[in-house]
């Protein structure tokens, strides 16, 4: 009965769209868990935990798949909730890294089944 209920759990987990998507959740739900934002009340079983995600950043940075600037983007960005614009000039560098940083996360999450 219970490995039952574990396999019903997967299949109603709600997957991301992409990269983004998985940033700003994590960063958000990592606000609200430390007591910095509100939960709205929008909540919906995800493909995995804050903790996977806080590994999987760490495993691609200690690997060199994500460099010191990539998370300092991702992290900046990642506060004001929304991406750098590459044609904003004075965001044009920081969009080239988000972007790549993205792409990283990305490939590595879909390996993981947490993207659709």
């Amino acid at each position: 009965m219970k490995n039952q209920n574990a396999q019903n759990a997967t299949y109603s987990a709600e997957k991301f769209q992409n990269a983004e998507q998985l940033w700003f959740w994590f960063l958000y739900s990592k606000s609200v868990q430390n007591g910095f934002a509100r939960n709205r009340g929008i909540s919906s079983r995800r493909a995995c935990e804050l903790l996977d995600v806080e590994t999987l950043i760490t495993k691609l940075y200690l690997s060199g798949q994500l460099t010191d600037e990539q998370l300092n983007v991702m992290k900046k960005f990642g506060d004001k909730r929304r991406a750098p614009h590459q044609y904003i000039w004075a965001e044009n560098r920081a969009a080239d890294l988000w972007r790549r940083a993205m792409d990283t996360l990305n490939a590595a999450a879909i390996e993981r089944g947490w993207i659709e």
